[in-house]
């Protein structure tokens, strides 16, 4: 079975920088310790700065466990970071109802944003196999 390349490295490290928060974390399918260096600022920087010497061993990870297909992962998670309190990963995915709620709600309140934090590569994946 050949490993497809659903995740990407730069936008790995694109996160990273915003690692302290958890974001590639999340973006490699950890949301256990995406929200541990959410809460504790990236193991008070020390696990952030460890984590720039992880990513390639995450990022083949991520490709091994998810499915590639018509829904790319990286715009998905760059749309989330930077655009989800207006739910543009969610109409991006087709999810035009969850889109507008969001849209209308600041991302469910923030709560609704934390859920794709946690579930976003699990969402792709299921929408992957169905296409």
């Amino acid at each position: 079975m050949q490993n497809q390349d659903t995740h990407s490295k730069v936008i790995g490290y694109l996160l990273w920088i915003f690692g302290f928060m958890g974001a590639h974390r999340f973006y490699y399918g950890r949301p256990l310790t995406g929200t541990l260096w959410f809460f504790t600022l990236g193991l008070f920087f020390i696990g952030w700065i460890i984590d720039l010497f992880l990513i390639p061993g995450m990022d083949d990870a991520a490709d091994t466990r998810y499915e590639a297909g018509s829904i790319d992962y990286n715009l998905s998670w760059i749309f989330l970071t930077f655009l989800g309190i207006f739910g543009v990963h969610r109409f991006y995915m087709g999810k035009v109802v969850t889109g507008i709620i969001y849209l209308l709600t600041a991302g469910l309140f923030g709560l609704g944003i934390l859920y794709d934090f946690w579930t976003l590569n699990g969402q792709i994946t299921e929408k992957n196999r169905l296409a």
